[in-house]
């Protein structure tokens, strides 16, 4: 399947720098998944969204806001623990969904206070110095549009309690 998805993205990725005789495609044309596949630094996040059988989700309608930790975020994580996450299925999708929000979130609409994740619990936005944080992760690039929400990136993997 990941497979799949990087030969998905590659002619995504054609088709966006445009073929002659072709308009080139929007980027807000690619579904999240297809968008962050693209970006080449979330290669630890499509394998986790993969074995946790959240593809096809993060595919759909939407739409969806994802605050999206970078492969560099996964990788602050103490040793072992990405593996073991991605033996746990269960606990793997907790995680994830912990950084999925119901609905299309831009920068300008995102408050300080809680916001309710698609997992059940709520993540901690705090806007403080110009920097705004989801619990302790920082977020570093916002509004990055998909075809079926938006993405912020993060600089950490931020976990359920």
């Amino acid at each position: 399947m990941f497979k799949s998805l990087i030969s998905t993205t590659l002619a995504l990725t054609a088709l966006t720098l445009g073929l002659p005789g072709q308009a080139p495609v929007q980027a807000q044309s690619r579904t999240i998944v297809a968008t962050a596949v693209a970006a080449g630094s979330f290669n630890t996040l499509a394998k986790a969204l993969e074995a946790a059988d959240l593809v096809k989700t993060l595919e759909g309608a939407g739409p969806f806001t994802v605050f999206a930790p970078t492969d560099e975020a996964f990788a602050k994580l103490p040793a072992g623990t990405i593996e073991a996450l991605l033996q746990d299925k269960q606990k793997l999708a907790q995680v994830l969904t912990y950084h999925v929000v119901p609905g299309k979130v831009t920068a300008s609409q995102v408050k300080p206070g809680n916001i309710k994740t698609v997992q059940g619990q709520s993540l901690n936005v705090r806007a403080e110095g110009g920097a705004v944080t989801v619990d302790n992760a920082r977020v570093i690039k916002t509004d990055v549009m998909a075809s079926n929400g938006v993405i912020h990136v993060i600089d950490s993997v931020v976990l359920p309690q």
